[in-house]
């Protein structure tokens, strides 16, 4: 019988991910913010249909390369080059929507947080409406849409979160340790969010500190090590810890703390 689930669906696309062209590619960066570097000579290409998860203790570089990757390199010194490829079938730049591990919401209801989003990408008015009723039917929050946002759970606003990035249509997902401060419960319907939006074919950029969820989520994982790219490998290869460099091998055993 052959593997299912979220880690069957993982390693699936990271085999046509291999087949895919290249959304962005970098090339020998390096980013200081003032004297201080956070990310030296890194070479990352990423595919699209790639469920990238960007793992390292705190410090290690992964939100800074989150970032980069998102284009968002802000007051920071950039060295080397960034390459973002258009490849949209209709021949548009590709397009990225990114959802932080506190999301940023308005004091206003649950459908205008979406709606607001909306407008500010210039999507037509007359689109606005049926395409926030879509993305809060896909995340589960349409019966609160006259809700305030934030009075939301923690977990309903992650999922408002992910509800006003899918709105966008975005071909790229960025995620900044989307279930770090949620309960057991809200992180395993994030999860299970996130990876109903790879498997229509979103691509993912994901820092985690959850091993696990890299696991179950990734079919790719990068870690890093002090602004360093100490292994890039499919997730079966980095879980089954074969030929890793010691500081990676150590950081997948738990030798490594998470704080550096």
């Amino acid at each position: 019988m052959g593997a299912s689930g979220p880690a069957a669906h993982a390693a699936h696309a990271g085999l046509r991910g291999l087949r895919q062209p290249a959304l962005i590619t970098l090339r020998a960066i390096g980013v200081r913010y003032g004297p201080v570097p956070a990310l030296r000579g890194i070479d990352l290409t990423l595919r699209r249909g790639e469920r990238l998860a960007l793992v390292g203790a705190n410090g290690s570089g992964k939100t800074t390369l989150l970032r980069l990757l998102h284009g968002l390199p802000d007051r920071v010194a950039l060295e080397g080059a960034r390459v973002a490829h258009v490849l949209a079938p209709e021949g548009r730049p590709w397009r990225a929507a990114m959802v932080c591990q506190r999301p940023f919401l308005l004091n206003l209801s649950v459908r205008w947080n979406v709606l607001v989003g909306l407008w500010l990408q210039g999507v037509p008015a007359a689109q606005r409406a049926e395409r926030c009723q879509r993305a809060l039917v896909r995340v589960g929050l349409a019966s609160l849409a006259r809700r305030r946002a934030r009075e939301l759970s923690g977990g309903q606003q992650q999922r408002l979160a992910l509800a006003r990035a899918w709105a966008l249509a975005p071909d790229v997902l960025f995620l900044d340790e989307p279930t770090a401060s949620l309960d057991p419960g809200a992180k395993r319907e994030v999860e299970a969010l996130i990876g109903g939006f790879a498997d229509d074919g979103m691509t993912l950029v994901m820092s985690t500190h959850n091993l696990g969820q890299a696991k179950r989520l990734a079919s790719r994982v990068a870690c890093l090590d002090a602004g360093r790219l100490v292994a890039d490998l499919p997730v079966d290869r980095f879980f089954a810890g074969d030929g890793l460099p010691e500081t990676a091998r150590r950081f997948l055993k738990g030798e490594l703390p998470w704080t550096t």
